[in-house]
């Protein structure tokens, strides 16, 4: 090897250093992100599920339904599932 292609090399190690470096600085920065994230949505969970009213039931089920079936990433037709619950929702059962 010549100083020409040695310099090269060391100039790539310098860079990928610096790559890999800046790749775990964006890494961290999404995992604190979305700890903060998921902490507020269990924070605000169990604020929600402090607050059981009777007749409520299926409102609580609802919110944790994905009722647009675009965004669906399961292949079953769920459709009919779906249109039970949204009727239950508007109207609970009377006891």
């Amino acid at each position: 090897m010549n100083a020409n292609s040695r310099k090269q090399e060391a100039e790539w190690k310098e860079k990928a250093i610096k790559e890999l470096e800046e790749w775990y600085a964006r890494q961290d920065e999404k995992l604190q992100k979305t700890k903060a994230s998921n902490r507020a949505a269990e924070e605000a969970f169990v604020s929600d599920a402090e607050d059981i009213f009777p007749g409520t039931e299926w409102e609580r089920v609802a919110q944790l339904c994905d009722f647009n079936p675009k965004s669906s990433k399961q292949a079953k037709d769920v459709s009919r599932m779906r249109s039970v619950l949204i009727s239950l929702k508007q109207v609970p059962l009377v006891r």
